[in-house]
């Protein structure tokens, strides 16, 4: 039932149930018994509508991952539209009628209620998903960089659900290693039956591969008719973001490709919440800020703040501010990360004070960075600044890392609330940086604010 179309069934049912709750709160927090007759017809109606309304947004589409907020505006803008035209309704049926309340109630309630399902359902589907019991075995079609990759990332994002078992390929490129795909060339796509008959494949991803696409397309039919669901990496998919439009020239689809203006007035509105909230959060802070100056001037000798240098928007260089958490160092910082991953955390000797374990527990010791964001060096959200010396050596080796300083850097941001904090993969972190920037919203800042206050609240460190 969590996953596929019982889980849209599953959806539909809840909703359901939630929006029946609603609309039985508003009527008795009003007094049911003196509800006139067109404000009943409105409430009576009111939970199709929402439906309906959802329906036509999307809500009901099978989806391989579904996070915790994701739907959340698209419902509360449902039901919003759904309370106006309950209203409108009720005044069409009855012109001196007064309905509004009443349906705000229903609508608030509503808000609540079909929200709070939904989120109980995708924590739900996750759960599982990260036990393993809705794991469903996937075939990708093309082993090489870019299918190579699909495997891994599957492996460690067990949210979707998807298991990779094997890769079809006719030529496999030489030059991947066994190791990167993680999983084996079980054949050729001219295999497809046979493989899926014994393997008991669910899903088939078509990644790139040598074969033309004329020769896919047969595939993809054959996959239709055994009943395997499927999806597409899109060439280009590095300038494919949730802004794209479809469109059709007769039978072609047309894709339109539209990416966001870091200089554009969006993202000033952004930097002025940016200013207006971290001053908000000072204010509010203030005690805070109090006590863990205080806690750490007592605890080890050496200055509150630590500064370092740090590379923000268009390469530009500025002082980050933390609250000291450490030990004083009085060798030389000539700490080097892995090949591949990012420096942060603890790197080399652990000089961590007791303090400043728990200012890091917390993330109470990134708070002076809300300095940074009312001096206009750093957002709130935004791609975490790196030192210089690290920027000059990751911008040599690693693609698309100088599109990070496209935007101004942030407190916190996509990659660090998908996992990558610390000493990870520095590629991976490239690339969450960038998808959240061609994919900027003020609801997406939101939403990692909201994950950000969920990883400090499980303990986790910011770098």
């Amino acid at each position: 039932m969590l996953e596929g179309q019982g889980f849209v069934y599953l959806s539909l049912a809840v909703d359901g149930v939630m929006l029946a709750l609603a609309v039985a709160a508003a009527a008795l927090g009003a007094g049911a018994a003196g509800i006139p007759l067109e404000s009943a017809v409105a409430l009576a109606v009111f939970p199709a509508l929402v439906i309906a309304l959802m329906y036509m947004r999307g809500l009901y589409r099978p989806r391989l991952r579904m996070l915790v907020l994701d739907g959340v505006p698209t419902i509360v803008g449902a039901i919003s539209v759904a309370a106006m035209m309950s209203v409108a309704l009720a005044i069409f049926i009855n012109a001196s009628s007064h309905p509004a309340p009443l349906v705000t109630r229903a609508w608030l309630f509503a808000a609540i209620y079909v929200s709070a399902g939904r989120m109980l359902l995708t924590l739900s589907q996750r759960r599982a998903r990260h036990r393993g019991v809705l794991s469903r075995p996937a075939l990708i079609v093309g082993a090489g960089v870019v299918g190579a990759k699909l495997a891994r990332r599957l492996e460690e994002v067990p949210d979707y659900g998807l298991e990779p078992i094997g890769f079809l390929d006719a030529d496999p490129p030489a030059d991947v290693d066994v190791v990167d795909r993680r999983a084996p060339v079980l054949g050729t796509p001219s295999d497809l039956e046979e493989v899926v008959n014994e393997t008991g494949a669910a899903h088939v991803i078509l990644a790139f591969t040598s074969e033309p696409d004329a020769a896919l397309l047969p595939l993809v039919r054959r996959c239709e008719e055994l009943g395997l669901d499927v999806s597409l990496v899109p060439r280009l998919f590095d300038s494919i973001n949730e802004r794209i439009s479809l469109e059709h020239l007769g039978g072609m689809p047309l894709l339109g490709l539209r990416g966001v203006d870091p200089q554009g007035w969006q993202f000033a509105i952004k930097h002025g919440l940016d200013r207006f909230a971290a001053t908000l959060a000072v204010i509010a802070l203030a005690p805070v800020f109090a006590i863990a100056a205080l806690a750490v001037k007592l605890s080890s000798p050496g200055p509150i703040f630590y500064r370092q240098r740090r590379v923000g928007r268009d390469g530009q260089e500025f002082d980050l501010v933390k609250f000291r958490s450490m030990r004083l160092n009085d060798g030389p910082d000539d700490f080097m990360p892995l090949e591949g991953l990012a420096p942060g955390g603890v790197e080399g000797e652990d000089r961590r004070t007791s303090i400043g374990c728990l200012l890091r527990r917390t993330a109470v010791d990134e708070l002076p960075q809300l300095f940074n964001v009312l001096r206009g060096e750093m957002s709130l959200v935004g791609p975490r600044p790196e030192r210089p010396e690290f920027v000059a050596l990751f911008g040599e080796g690693i693609d698309r890392y100088a599109d990070r300083h496209r935007v101004r850097s942030g407190v916190t941001g996509w990659a660090q609330v998908n996992g990558y904090r610390g000493q990870t993969s520095i590629p991976d972190r490239v690339e969450w940086d960038n998808f959240y920037i061609e994919n900027w919203s003020l609801w997406l800042d939101v939403k990692i604010l909201l994950l950000t206050v969920g990883a400090v609240l499980r303990g986790h460190d910011q770098d």
